[in-house]
């Protein structure tokens, strides 16, 4: 009896398609696909058509830490089409770097809030509402620690008529700028400044973050005529704002380069570290402990303690220390406490 042929044609497999999360909505996630031939993709896939929206398939970690998103905007990623039009992302690109937040209420757990930057913007207002320096040097801090050269953005300078507003605006851009932060005044509404913010983000790749409120919305509408992005009051009450940003997104500067919007933070909790590693990411007080008596000195007791003897004779910000002194807690403790 002849045996059955055996089929010998071998199974087609689907391309990985390569490309950029341009968009994250917390179920799903939207990449921009490199340009391919056209004989390379999928029947079902017009060669018009430049982004899809893509599950997540695989379990993807970041160094054993439990994140909220295991995927960012701003990864580079490989993509599965389906020939039914459904997609997958199954790998993620090396990182360049990151950076990472610790929600305030959910100690062992961590969003990364984008990947892959040239920089990061922080907006950030003096009045209406007010941003706590805690919270711009947790912001900073992190971004020291994860190697994204950081620019501050002090918005709605409109608002500060008054003679002591506008010394509190001086001071708080000197403080900055003494370490070495590039410092940007802005008004949103008169577009006074604006052309310094294009300039710091012209053909790069820039997270812009801040508190609800401070006007992030409105600074990227003056960015990118158009795009009409949702804007909100600001509580008379609470002097707090709404969310009007509810998931991360990018997207391109018409001068050139990207940005990538995030939802707005009240909290800034610190992750990954260390006791004797925290006054590394604050230059200024890294800067003075070279000259303390020991090696593993702390900051907060140690005899002969330089960054103490420099706090005292003003030439570090009691607020910077504050912070310092803030960010030990989380490392010591393991969770976030909200500045009192």
């Amino acid at each position: 009896m002849a045996k059955p042929k055996r089929n010998n044609s071998a199974t087609t497999e689907i391309p990985i398609r390569k490309g950029l999360v341009i968009k994250n909505t917390g179920s799903w996630y939207e990449v921009l696909l490199d340009k391919a031939d056209d004989d390379a993709r999928d029947a079902n896939f017009s060669a018009g058509k430049e982004t899809i929206a893509c599950k997540v398939k695989g379990n993807f970690r970041l160094k054993g830490i439990r994140t909220t998103n295991p995927v960012a905007v701003g990864d580079r990623v490989g993509v599965l089409v389906n020939p039914d039009g459904s997609a997958y992302i199954t790998e993620i690109d090396p990182r360049r770097n990151y950076i990472i937040r610790r929600a305030s209420n959910l100690s062992k757990e961590a969003s990364i809030l984008a990947a892959n930057l040239d920089g990061a913007m922080l907006v950030v207002s003096l009045k209406h509402p007010t941003t706590s320096t805690n919270f711009i040097d947790r912001f900073l801090a992190t971004a020291e620690a994860y190697r994204v050269e950081a620019t501050l953005v002090i918005n709605k300078i409109d608002l500060l008529e008054d003679p002591e507003d506008k010394e509190l605006l001086e001071a708080v851009a000197w403080l900055y700028r003494s370490i070495g932060y590039r410092v940007i005044d802005v008004s949103s509404i008169s577009g006074d400044g604006i052309d310094q913010v294009k300039e710091a983000l012209k053909s790069r790749t820039t997270l812009v973050s801040g508190n609800s409120g401070v006007g992030k919305s409105t600074l990227i509408n003056k960015l990118i005529p158009g795009l009409d992005l949702k804007t909100a009051a600001i509580s008379d009450v609470h002097d707090q704002g709404i969310h009007t940003t509810t998931f991360s997104e990018m997207f391109p500067l018409p001068f050139g380069g990207w940005i990538i919007d995030t939802p707005g933070v009240r909290g800034f909790g610190t992750i990954e570290m260390g006791v004797n590693e925290v006054s590394h990411y604050f230059p200024e007080i890294f800067k003075a402990a070279a000259n303390c008596r020991f090696g593993d000195c702390t900051h907060t007791h140690e005899p002969g303690c330089a960054v103490l003897r420099a706090i005292e004779n003003g030439e570090i910000a009691r607020s910077r220390y504050s912070s310092y002194l803030s960010i030990l807690n989380d490392s010591d403790e393991g969770k976030y406490r909200a500045p009192q």
